[in-house]
């Protein structure tokens, strides 16, 4: 675990991904770095017209994450040499190519790709696979009004946005973990088996995958 400084737990909508990011920075005394969403204008009206309101969501969302690694990964505090955060820059890339049009797309991964190559690499990027049943469970169970009529193929195609994002994966391990025989936000013992999962081993590039019971 010592060479981990840099930790993602990603994951589709409803995952679970900030609730374990907080968990883990928490008993390893690390910096956590929280996707900062809620304040977001568009995010609510992309949700009631996904068509109209794309385009400005994902820019406002690239614009967002940039400058908060820039301010807060690109800075590493003195006392806490881990990080972990909820989200990786790539997310604008893998949700943009499910809800943008062809020529929106193309400017917008010129934008992406202007800024991406400056920015740090992960020691190790977890991705929390859930079924779409179980994502919608999480979401209803959370209670978040503008994602309660959250379309299930959206949730579909996002999933398959970052199973072909892991599939030119090569600078950074990705380590899949099927959690959906877990509850870890309700049962310790769940936590801890995630915990170990994804702190005792050994990381190497490319994509890796396991299920735990």
């Amino acid at each position: 675990m010592d060479d981990l400084r840099f930790l993602v737990i990603e994951g589709n909508i409803g995952a679970g991904k900030t609730t374990l990011a907080t968990r883990l920075s928490e008993d390893l005394n690390a910096r956590l770095v929280l996707e900062q969403f809620a304040d977001n204008p568009f995010l609510p009206k992309f949700y009631a017209d996904k068509e109209k309101y794309s385009f400005p969501l994902e820019l406002s969302f690239l614009a967002d994450r940039y400058n908060q690694i820039n301010k807060e990964v690109l800075q590493p505090e003195l006392f806490r040499s881990m990080m972990i955060s909820d989200y990786y820059f790539t997310k604008s890339a893998i949700f943009s190519a499910n809800t943008l049009q062809e020529d929106e797309y193309r400017l917008f991964r010129r934008l992406f790709n202007i800024v991406f190559e400056s920015l740090p690499k992960p020691d190790l990027y977890v991705y929390l696979h859930v079924s779409v049943e179980n994502l919608l469970k999480n979401i209803r169970k959370r209670g978040r009004e503008y994602e309660q009529q959250m379309d299930p193929l959206y949730l579909e195609s996002i999933q398959q946005g970052y199973f072909e994002y892991f599939r030119q994966v090569t600078q950074f391990p990705v380590l899949i973990i099927d959690t959906n025989k877990l509850d870890f936000v309700e049962h310790q013992e769940d936590y801890q088996l995630l915990k170990q999962a994804i702190l005792n081993r050994e990381n190497r590039s490319g994509v890796s995958r396991i299920i735990l019971p």
